[in-house]
Formats: C-alpha cells, structure tokens, sequence
C-alpha cells in the first residue's frame, strides 16, 4: 500500500495564503490614498484573476518539480528559462535582506530603542541564517510553521481591519472617500506604487512547486489556488478597508511599515500593538521559509537542467536543495553589511523595490509562455483548463503582461524628472541594469560550459 504523503489540500490552502499574503506591504499600498480600492478591485480582477487560473492549468499540465522554469523552458528554449531562473532566484535574498532589515527595525520599535549598527547587523545575520536553515528542510517538517503562520496573518489581517472600522466609526473616516478621490489618479507617485499590489498577488506557482509532496496534485493544486485565492482576496480587501478609513493617507509613504498602522491607529504603543509585532515578526520569518521552498527547487531544477552553474543543483541527504539555500544566505548577508553605508538610508524599500521588479521581470515570461504552449502543444492533457474561447484566452493572457510591464516601467523608470523621483527610482533602475546584465553573464557562461 502506497504511504500518503504528508502535504494535503488544508496545507497547500494555507501554504498559499503564508507566500502570497504580504502583510507588510499592507500599509506602502495603502498610500496610494483612496484610489487604491479601484486599484485593489481592478488588479484583482484583471491581474490576480488571470493569473490564478493560468497558474493552475500550467501547473497541472506540467507537473514537474520546475514551476515558472518548466513553463518558461517548455515555451522558449533553456537560455530563456535560465533567465527566468536566474530573476526568480535573485529577487529572494534580495527580499529576505530587507525583511532582515525590517526585522530589526520591529525590534527596535517594540523596545522603544534605537539599536546601534552593530547589534542590528548581528540581528540581521541571524535571521537571514534562521531562515536559510529551517528553508533547507524538507516541506512535511516545515508545514507546522507555515500553518501557524498562516492563521497568525489572519489574525493581524482582521485585526487591523476590526480596529480600523472601529476607529471610522467613532472618529469618523479618516480619507474622503467620495466618488472622485476613489477613481485612479493620473500622477506617476500614485501609479508607480501599483507594483506593491501586483507583488501582493504573486506565488501561486510556489504552491505548484509543491506537486511531489501532494497526494493528488493534479486535483489539489486548482483546488488550493481558489480556495486560497478567494480567502486573499477578502483579506487584502479587508486590510486595505481598515487602513484606508482610519488612517490618513497623507500618515503614510511607500516604507510606511504595518506597526506604524496599528501606532498610529491606537495611538501609542501597547500591549496589543506589542502582541501584533511578534506574530509580525514570526510571519515575516515564516514568509521567506514558505518562498525558499519553492524558489530553491526552482533553482536547483534549473542547475540540474545546465542552465544555471552546477553550486545551485547541490542537495544534502534529504535531497533538499542547499546549494541554492546557502547561495540565499550569502548574498543576502553581504546586502546586510553593505545597507548602513548605502547613501539612501531607506534600505528597506531600495532593497524591497529592486526586488520587486526583479520578481516582476520573471513574471513577464510566464503568461507568453502559457499562450504559446497552448498553441505548440495542444494535445499535453491538462486536468484544468482556463474557460472561455481563444479571444478570452487572449485577453486573460495579455491583459496581466500590460500590467506587469507598465508597472515595471512605472516603478523604475523617471518620468517626471523631479529630483525626489530620480533620487529614489535610479538606485532601483541601475540596481535592474546590473542585476539583468549578471544573470546573462551566468546564464551564457553556463551554456557555454554545457555545449564544449
């Protein structure tokens, strides 16, 4: 009798809701101001929607290890699929130093301290390295944390949402809310923050990763993408009403962090805002646990598959893919000592920025990919398929890669020539140039090697 394995449908629900559900971005979104419900609904519908059931035909149809990098491989050949391995990879050290640093920074507010560089640094290191050890075990030793961490998202998320209607209803709506300060407003600070919300949308395909650990993946996977989805749906909509009718939007800016929310909605520092910094603290952790399971594989399929060097494919005992998880922990540590000696000391959102775009870049290969998979490889069997005729399928295809490429573009690019945009956004478009122009190095040098 074949043993059942140890990751069910329950965990791969709230699997999906710990990598997707982006806690901390909560509050950079909601400075956007009141136009960020349409933009909230918008992307829900013409982005997350898409991309939810793309995700679930590609990942049933295609049901290795690999995720993106199968899809992307399958579509365009292995240099592009290196690429995309390459930009999926880099963007989570680069993510997980500045959760480091935003880690430290929690701390700090919670014991009412302003820690020297030193002891940050040292807390820094050890989160990076927690993670990196607990991202290297096999997922059925993992899945407890990520259950825990999915219910305590949960709770911070209706949490803020209770308190935040709580305070509009007593103080009054802190934002207008009419019907002209809901619609989107045409000016590049507003726009260029959309990529927080797509990047809050982002990590179905980690769940695909997933498929060797599920007892019937072909059935589970759809099944966690919806379940899962609708559940992220209604908690993003629920923490953007409460941020957005309590708090002034004017209180807030892109590194505006979720503590700050809860402070400024309370008014002080408390018992509660104290028990919400730990459960914050345990999910941010708990986040990159979730995304290194999924990003290492891909890594490791990728340098098994001779489009990424060799150190990426290297597994321990457990088969686990530590090459790619020691490789997170070293460039993730060298952005730690070198963020207090960058000139633009908003570390957290520089770092969060060039990751995003980075992560956003990959993604702008996965819905070419799917397009032209259903054209070159018509009869692959595939247990769900995204409805309706070819111009439907069309529109959910090109739709989210507008977007994805108009917010990369947005988010990178200086287009008002203001002195603040360029001083924020060049740091964030060379860190691109540079991070675009490595991975081709690699990505070349690789199958260089492969074709001698």
């Amino acid at each position: 009798m074949m043993k059942k394995k140890g990751f069910h449908l329950f965990d791969a629900v709230l699997m999906s809701v710990v990598v997707i559900m982006v806690v901390e971005s909560v509050a950079p979104a909601a400075a956007i101001g009141p136009s960020q419900f349409f933009w909230w609904i918008f992307l829900l519908i013409f982005f997350f929607l898409p991309y939810g059931l793309i995700s679930s035909e590609l990942g049933t149809a295609y049901t290795g290890d690999g995720g993106l990098y199968d899809w992307v491989k399958e579509a365009f050949g292995v240099r592009w699929g290196g690429r995309l391995a390459w930009l999926y990879w880099i963007n989570y050290p680069i993510w997980m130093s500045s959760l480091a640093v935003l880690f430290s920074q929690v701390i700090g507010t919670l014991l009412h301290t302003n820690m020297n560089i030193w002891v940050s640094m040292i807390i820094q290191l050890a989160f990076v390295w927690t993670v990196v050890i607990l991202g290297n075990k096999p997922i059925s030793e993992s899945k407890w944390i990520l259950n825990l961490a999915a219910f305590a998202k949960i709770f911070i998320i209706v949490a803020l949402s209770v308190l935040g209607i709580y305070i509009a209803a007593t103080k009054g709506i802190a934002n207008d809310l009419s019907f002209g300060n809901l619609l989107p407003k045409a000016n590049v600070s507003s726009l260029s923050n959309l990529s927080v919300i797509i990047f809050n949308f982002l990590g179905f395909e980690v769940v695909a990763t997933m498929s060797g650990d599920m007892d019937n993946p072909k059935k589970q996977i759809p099944q966690a993408i919806v379940y899962g989805g609708i559940l992220i749906a209604l908690l993003y909509l629920l923490s953007a009403f409460g941020v957005g009718v309590a708090i002034p939007a004017d209180k807030l800016s892109p590194s505006s962090g979720l503590l700050d929310s809860f402070i400024l909605m309370i008014g002080h520092m408390n018992w509660f805002v104290i028990l919400i910094g730990i459960f914050f603290l345990y999910t941010l952790a708990s986040e990159m646990v979730s995304w290194a399971l999924g990003v290492n594989v891909v890594a490791e399929y990728a340098a098994k598959d001779g489009a990424l060097p060799k150190i990426f494919g290297r597994e321990d005992k457990n088969h686990m893919p530590v090459g790619a998880g020691y490789l997170n922990g070293i460039v993730a540590s060298i952005l730690v000592v070198i963020s207090p000696f960058i000139p633009n000391q908003d570390i957290f959102w520089a770092f969060f920025s060039l990751n995003v775009v980075a992560l956003l870049l990959s993604y702008s290969m996965m819905f070419p990919a799917f397009i032209k998979l259903r054209k070159t490889e018509p009869d692959i069997a595939r247990p769900f398929k995204v409805p309706g005729n070819k111009l439907v399928v069309s529109l959910m295809t090109w739709i989210p890669e507008i977007l994805l490429i108009i917010t990369i573009i947005l988010t990178i690019v200086p287009l008002n020539g203001s002195k603040t945009e360029i001083s924020g956004k060049m740091p964030i478009l060379i860190g691109t140039i540079i991070t675009i122009l490595i991975g081709e190095v690699i990505v070349q040098v690789t199958q260089n090697r492969k074709d001698i």
